[in-house]
């Protein structure tokens, strides 16, 4: 698995659903450089089990990451329509209807293999020397939080069965934007209007006294 911290994000353009019902042929990340913050969120699948919890739990904190000027997009290897179809199913019957952030289509894989979380990869056959694919061609619970340069300041991999938790994402981002605007470090468990330590043995002294 690839580390992606401190490197530009990969850049692409695929098929995507935006506001829930339209579909756009060449989104990219690229629009909300120098702009926005961006969590770009890998699920395995559309209408499973734990991939609507997710884009649900998204939504419903959609107004926090407003709030910290960042956007939420998710990508899976599903085909846009598929996106469509599901983003019209209402949540009693496992759909993703009231989801308004970006829903990016990854058809060809080429966005999963790039943030290095496709459950499988490219080979060829032995025999034939023909390509195949081996293991399955979804994405692992990937997460990825873009600052507004482009670069890549967290990452998170989960597998298939295990869901996310949002609010350590906005944590996240109330960490990095308070180094940002402080110029200090946050320390373990840190939350918003929590003091950070300026990165000195001097600072850290004195932290771990008032502990």
């Amino acid at each position: 698995m690839s580390v992606l911290v401190g490197k530009k994000a990969p850049v692409f353009k695929a098929p995507a659903v935006i506001d829930g019902n339209t579909i756009v042929e060449n989104f990219s990340l690229e629009e909300y450089l120098g702009k926005k913050y961006v969590v770009f969120f890998f699920y395995p699948a559309d209408f499973t089990f734990v991939c609507p919890t997710e884009l649900h739990a998204f939504q419903e904190k959609l107004g926090e990451f407003e709030s910290r000027n960042t956007v939420v997009v998710a990508c899976s290897t599903d085909s846009a329509v598929s996106h469509w179809k599901w983003l019209q199913t209402p949540k009693k019957e496992g759909g993703i209807n009231g989801v308004t952030y970006p829903v990016v289509a990854d058809h060809a894989l080429t966005i999963s293999m790039a943030y290095d979380v496709l459950a499988g990869e490219f080979d060829s056959d032995e025999t034939t020397g023909d390509p195949l694919f081996v293991g399955s061609p979804e994405a692992y619970r990937g997460l990825f939080l873009i600052d507004k340069s482009g670069i890549v300041r967290h990452q998170v991999v989960n597998d298939m069965p295990l869901g996310r938790s949002v609010d350590e994402i906005l944590r996240v981002i109330d960490a990095l934007q308070f180094t940002e605007e402080y110029g200090e470090v946050c320390p373990a468990n840190w939350h918003k209007g929590e003091k950070g330590l300026s990165a000195t043995q001097e600072g850290i002294a004195s932290y771990l006294s008032e502990k």
